[in-house]
């Protein structure tokens, strides 16, 4: 059994959380965490993190197209670094290139009919889940 997979798709204005089963089978989209204070964000999922048994968390990292990382990359190591510190022991942090998923995620949204900015709510939740599935898919 792999335990609890916790998803993030880290925003400066919301971020998207996924949560898998306890044998890592399904993905689960959570509400979004919606606040521009890292501390408020930091402490929210932390405390979810805790309350669900978290075994893993993977962090969706917003490479350029390139590869290369940019000023985004390092607001998402920041906010990681502060949350490693209010994870409890032994909780894996694993980082996973999310490239392309917003446009994934949008892409899935139009396929069910909601416009762009009916979708914008449930968009980062979203993306968190393409990142789990990926992850889940990855350990196989």
């Amino acid at each position: 059994m792999i335990g609890r997979v916790l998803a993030i798709d880290y925003g400066g204005k919301r971020t998207g959380l996924a949560i898998s089963d306890a044998l890592g089978i399904t993905a689960q989209p959570i509400k979004a965490v919606v606040s521009t204070k890292l501390d408020v964000t930091v402490e929210a999922i932390a405390i979810f993190a805790k309350q669900r048994e978290v075994q893993t968390v993977v962090i969706g990292m917003p490479f350029l197209p390139d590869g290369s990382e940019g000023a985004q990359v390092d607001r998402v190591r920041h906010f990681l670094s502060s949350l490693r510190a209010k994870l409890a022991d032994g909780v894996e942090v694993v980082e996973i290139d999310e490239r392309h998923t917003t446009k994934e995620a949008e892409a899935m949204w139009r396929q069910a009919g909601y416009s762009k900015r009916k979708a914008k709510e449930y968009i980062d939740s979203t993306v968190a889940v393409i990142l789990l599935r990926e992850y889940l898919t990855r350990l196989g």
